[in-house]
């Protein structure tokens, strides 16, 4: 037990550390170059001490929970209350492993806004963030929850709209508000509902003897809500806004752990509470399934750094979606160690886009200081220019596209095992949806690499387009040091997935009571289709990277045994002409112009040619070649829906505040009528 009070401390002193830092941020206002340093070291320090933390009680927790904290209220209802559990600690350990790399990294990205911007303000909300998001990963009452929720949304919208002078910060900012206000109000109705069913505001409390009209009601109410922060499509148009206009330490913040809080919550709530239904499941595994395919869909065509990495992180939660879809049709079968498989991929995968989606956010930042722009069209042959970070951003790629010995493949690997285990356990329709997300999953994992190696291609390699790429420098050391401990991480979850993998084995394993911890005897796990028994996979990682670097040893010696001394340098076969330039390459739009054409149903893209003439119409002074793919969500979804609003609400406007005192002094009346009618019935 001394284990776990210490963890206690370690956790409540994290916090502690990331309120001071707050604080201090707004005390050290006019000395903005020692206030970035002391912020971002102090949050450094705090992140260090809750992965510690973290990490002491969740191996040596024996399924309870811890009291952090414990603050009594006056107001009815009201308890601020901190409880730490392996499910939450679980989160938080990802939540402080990439606080502490961006804390690092900040340190040099925010040198650029001293003296432009209020750096002592920005380090305040970065703090404040924080601290936000672990309260919501601890709160027990769901009043408590639902505030540091919405302290959590407020803030990351001030930190969206930071640079408030740009047009697109403020828009974007304010469609991210009104979505997650509309979530917030969503959850809201739902804990109401639980209150007034259960006469209690704990999280936990058993909902099992609710009838299944109610369960239903609330399992859409917290989907929708929590779908909504996710970014789950159709309810993604706020995400691939906001992200690429905040500032890329916040955007690897939001990326690569607010948006889980969407999953922790579908968990913490629906799962554990509610319970599982088969038609919930199929529901979470079909928009998992479209949210990935939809989102790897637009990220490829795109040409923002990152505007491509905010719809990739679409993409990742409908992967992370799909493995909790899947654990909820196991369970409703009856297949546990299916259904806590499920869980464990979509757990573990939340671990992973930790690590790579921040770390990519991290990159598309360090690009953006050294190109001074997010198109990659105006980019190229950056690796020449900023080697360090071609090579960190080349890890985190082949990570998020599982590419093999890298940790992404692992998550993926057993989401893959968890459907075709379930596949067992039905027959009919069900193992006709399970099929086709199998097959869809395998094509989002191609359209990744097809995605990815555009966005390295271009950005890195051949020649740069402009003079700013021409210009670019390399980032700052402490925004490559960051980078680079979450390459590491990326490299060594991928070698050795068993340790890595223990935290979403003992988290998976409070939720459902079954461990797999046994079955991990490997580096990855397999299903066997005869009897469900876990097996050790016959790939290894470990092999494949010894393989590899035993096969560039090899190489590199026997060249330099057996290959000529002499140095030649000949030119390179250019057809004819007397040079390669920047206009002989592909472009972004011409990498994916194949993919444009077979998915032109979706895409549905327009073309638009501007001509300058020449003196000739074969010699045209100039061509302006623009091609745009149509906004469909936007366009036959959210424009129609906000249009019919805006005329309601002016309807409503013009009918009902006419300046009449009487008019006004009726519709009090009715009100108070209603209320007392309400009251006799209640």
């Amino acid at each position: 037990m001394s284990s776990l009070f210490m963890a206690g401390h370690l956790v409540r002193m994290a916090l502690l550390i990331f309120i001071f830092s707050a604080v201090m941020s707004l005390v050290m206002l006019k000395k903005p170059r020692v206030a970035n340093y002391i912020t971002h070291i102090f949050c450094g320090i705090g992140a260090l001490i809750g992965i510690i933390g973290s990490i002491i009680f969740l191996f040596n927790n024996q399924g309870e929970a811890l009291t952090l904290f414990r603050i009594n209220s006056k107001i009815s209802l009201i308890s601020v209350n901190g409880v730490i559990d392996s499910l939450s600690a679980f989160f938080l350990l990802a939540l402080f492993i990439l606080v502490f790399c961006v804390s690092i990294y900040s340190i040099g990205y925010m040198r650029d806004y001293i003296g432009k911007r209020s750096v002592g303000i920005f380090n305040f909300l970065y703090a404040g963030f924080i601290a936000a998001m672990i309260l919501v990963f601890i709160a027990e009452n769901m009043i408590f929850f639902f505030m540091s929720w919405e302290i959590m949304s407020v803030v990351s919208y001030f930190l969206v709209v930071f640079e408030s002078e740009k047009e697109e910060n403020c828009r974007a900012g304010t469609l991210y508000i009104i979505m997650t206000h509309i979530g917030a109000a969503l959850m809201m109705i739902a804990f109401m509902l639980i209150y007034s069913y259960t006469g209690s505001l704990t999280i936990g409390t058993s909902l099992s003897t609710l009838t299944s009209q109610t369960k239903n009601i609330l399992f859409i109410l917290l989907f929708i809500g929590f779908g909504m922060k996710a970014g789950m499509i159709p309810l993604h148009v706020w995400l691939p806004e906001a992200h690429p206009v905040a500032s890329s330490n916040i955007s690897a913040l939001m990326s690569g752990i607010m948006i889980k809080t969407a999953a922790y919550g579908i968990v913490r709530f629906i799962m554990e509470m509610l319970g599982v239904e088969t038609w919930w499941g199929i529901l979470i595994l079909v928009v998992g399934v479209i949210s990935a395919f939809l989102g790897i869909a637009y990220a490829v065509v795109d040409q923002n750094i990152k505007r491509i990495l905010a719809y990739s992180s679409i993409e990742n939660i409908g992967v992370i979606f799909i493995g909790i879809g899947i654990s909820f049709i196991a369970f409703s079968a009856g297949s546990e160690t299916v259904g806590t498989l499920g869980l464990l991929g979509a757990l573990l995968h939340v671990f992973n886009h930790t690590l790579f989606k921040g770390g990519l956010f991290m990159g598309a930042g360090a690009v953006q200081h050294g190109t001074h722009t997010k198109n990659i069209e105006e980019m190229g042959g950056l690796i020449k220019k900023m080697p360090r970070t071609a090579v960190l951003m080349l890890c985190f790629s082949l990570a998020i596209c599982g590419i093999v010995p890298f940790n992404g493949f692992v998550s993926e690997w057993l989401t893959y095992q968890s459907i075709f285990g379930q596949l067992q356990g039905h027959i009919g329709a069900i193992n006709l949806v399970l099929i086709m997300s199998a097959a869809i999953l395998a094509m989002v994992g191609a359209l990744a690499v097809v995605c990815f190696v555009k966005l390295f291609g271009i950005a890195f390699l051949g020649k740069p387009r402009t003079r700013a790429a021409e210009h670019a420098k390399e980032a700052p050391i402490s925004m490559q040091i960051g980078m680079g401990i979450l390459a590491l991480l990326c490299a060594l979850a991928g070698v050795f997935p068993k340790i890595f993998a223990m935290p979403a084995v003992i988290a998976a394993k409070s939720v459902t009571g079954t461990d797999l911890a046994k079955d991990l005897s490997g580096q990855l796990v397999m299903m066997s289709y005869s009897d469900l028994e876990i097996q050790e996979s016959a790939i290894s990682p470990l092999i494949v990277l010894l393989t590899s670097i035993v096969i560039v040893l090899v190489t590199v010696i026997f060249l330099r045994a057996f290959g000529k001394t002499e140095k030649r340098t000949y030119i390179t076969w250019d057809c004819g002409f007397n040079g390669l330039t920047k206009r002989m390459q592909y472009s972004a739009t011409g990498f994916s112009k194949p993919l444009r054409i077979v998915f032109r149903l979706l895409y549905r893209p327009s073309r638009k040619l501007e001509v300058t003439p020449g003196e000739s119409d074969y010699y045209p002074l100039e061509r302006n070649y623009q091609l745009s793919t149509e906004p469909i969500f936007e366009k036959y979804i959210y424009r129609p829906l906000t249009i019919g609003i805006q005329k309601l609400s002016d309807k409503a406007r013009e009918t009902i505040q006419t300046g009449s005192t009487q008019r006004y002094l009726f519709y009090l009346l009715i009100t108070i009528l209603v209320m007392l009618v309400y009251n006799r019935l209640d």
